[in-house]
């Protein structure tokens, strides 16, 4: 999997210009995640569903050309087998995803929740969590560990949805988690796609960090 990850760093930290690049990990996590989905991505969709400008998108599918992991056929632009292969890899440790209203455990508007498959021995209090949500532009993030049918604060026992129920009822029906499974929960106040991105960062984040241990 520490391969897969990195093949995603690759692509952005590949710069072409001496300008910062505005995406990173998440948005082309998100970029093959919607090529899988569609058969075929464009940069109109890319742009509404990345949040990004029109430069960054021709950026961002320039580099997924260059490292092989899209290629541009008669049906649109498509995942290459490398695209495929890494994607599909990732999705099985980020197998879900969905959105829940605000809450008391949320500190946004927009809240979007994605499921990390059995790593909740790599969390320690969810703040490198939140830090990353922060540094992608977010307003932070929150982590959970379900563990014997609750959704824990890290390090402790106790069941942070005790009183939010409709909340917990979104996430068991929509994720479906098991024992041992993270759940991060990306929050923004502007837009989904800032909520979006900063939840997927830090379940990359998660991932590359259990990785090294």
């Amino acid at each position: 999997m520490n391969t897969y990850i990195k093949l995603l760093e690759k692509v952005s930290h590949q710069n072409t210009t001496s300008r910062r690049l505005s995406f990173g990990i998440g948005h082309i996590f998100k970029a093959l995640q919607l090529a899988k989905l569609n058969g075929h991505i464009s940069r109109d969709l890319l742009r509404k569903e990345l949040s990004l400008g029109e430069g960054s998108i021709k950026t961002l599918v320039k580099q997924l050309k260059t490292t092989n992991m899209i290629m541009t056929s008669n049906a649109g632009t498509i995942l290459t087998d490398t695209g495929e292969k890494l994607i599909s890899q990732i999705l099985l440790c980020i197998p879900k995803e969905t959105i829940i209203p605000k809450s008391s455990i949320t500190v946004g508007k927009f809240n979007y929740v994605v499921l990390v498959k059995n790593i909740a021995n790599s969390i320690r209090s969810g703040i490198e969590q939140r830090d990353i949500a922060i540094k992608s532009g977010a307003m932070g993030a929150t982590t959970l560990i379900f563990k014997d049918g609750k959704f824990l604060i890290s390090g402790t026992n106790f069941n942070a949805l005790v009183d939010e129920l409709h909340v917990q009822k979104i996430l068991i029906e929509n994720l479906h988690p098991n024992d041992n499974d993270v759940i991060i929960i990306g929050s923004d106040n502007q837009n989904k796609q800032h909520a979006e991105i900063a939840a997927k960062n830090a379940a990359l984040f998660t991932i590359m960090n259990n990785l090294k241990y």
